[in-house]
């Protein structure tokens, strides 16, 4: 699969499928892997479009201050090279914040919105509790499997841990594909703090769905009500007992879902 010149990076992204367009956007850290619960199925029906944020994966990893804003025009950008005026965009995590601010910056582009796991940012944004932010950075001396290990319970239940340990080695053998480089991971981190697009989102209008699992210590399934109270005409989706990759462990339902509402986007 290609690298293509976007700004001023090369970017890693791959295609799928045929039929309307469907932009993937992924987190902080993570790469376009992380999808493969999503792309095999979502792309029988759309022609799916994944990359790499600058920063992350095989993408280019400038030494320079990012932004959301940025990662937001690179996504634009990559659309106009492949040639794509208008997509679907789902986002999960920093790859939401992303969405977000495309959908600001350059709304001809969006055609609907899919946010997963994310939140406004700024003053609204409710964050990690104190104990669990000491646990997710203590990392020092650890070896990339061993801080996945650490932090399987931010990202699974403890159910899906227990029970499918198949699965949950699956998940860590992908995780490590392309790891990111620490100074990469710092900067990446920089722009989501400095994210927040609480008073602009009631300039989006394209219809847009909120999904969270309501367990998520990550980001706080409170994020996504208040994203539905800052989105006129947003619809939210919660997963019971689900936390942050809850569109993994319940990749099925997650993906009829983002299906339905894109089927019910593209009549309006």
């Amino acid at each position: 699969m290609p690298t293509i010149r976007v700004n001023d990076i090369n970017m890693y992204y791959e295609t799928y499928g045929t039929g309307s367009p469907l932009v993937l956007i992924m987190g902080l850290r993570r790469n376009l892997t992380w999808w493969y619960r999503q792309i095999t199925e979502l792309s029988r029906h759309y022609r799916v479009v994944a990359f790499d944020n600058r920063g992350a994966g095989r993408s280019d990893k400038p030494v320079m201050e990012y932004s959301i804003s940025l990662f937001a025009d690179d996504t634009a950008g990559l659309m106009d090279v492949l040639g794509i005026q208008k997509a679907h965009i789902l986002g999960v995590s920093m790859g939401g914040y992303i969405a977000q601010e495309l959908a600001l910056r350059h709304p001809d582009k969006v055609r609907s919105l899919f946010l997963g796991c994310t939140s406004c940012g700024g003053s609204r944004t409710i964050l990690m509790s104190e104990e669990r932010t000491k646990k997710f950075t203590a990392n020092e001396g650890l070896t990339p499997t061993e801080i996945l290990r650490k932090d399987m319970d931010i990202y699974f239940s403890d159910g899906f841990i227990a029970n499918h340990p198949d699965e949950v080695r699956e998940f860590i053998e992908i995780s490590l594909q392309y790891y990111q480089p620490a100074d990469a991971f710092l900067r990446q981190f920089a722009a989501c703090l400095k994210h927040d697009t609480a008073d602009r989102l009631g300039g989006i209008r394209v219809p847009v769905l909120i999904a969270t699992g309501d367990d998520d210590p990550l980001v706080p399934s409170a994020n996504s009500m208040i994203l539905k109270e800052l989105l006129c005409g947003a619809t939210l989706c919660v997963f019971p007992g689900r936390r942050h990759c809850f569109f993994i462990e319940e990749a099925e339902t997650f993906n009829r879902k983002a299906m339905e509402f894109f089927t019910t986007a593209e009549d309006k």
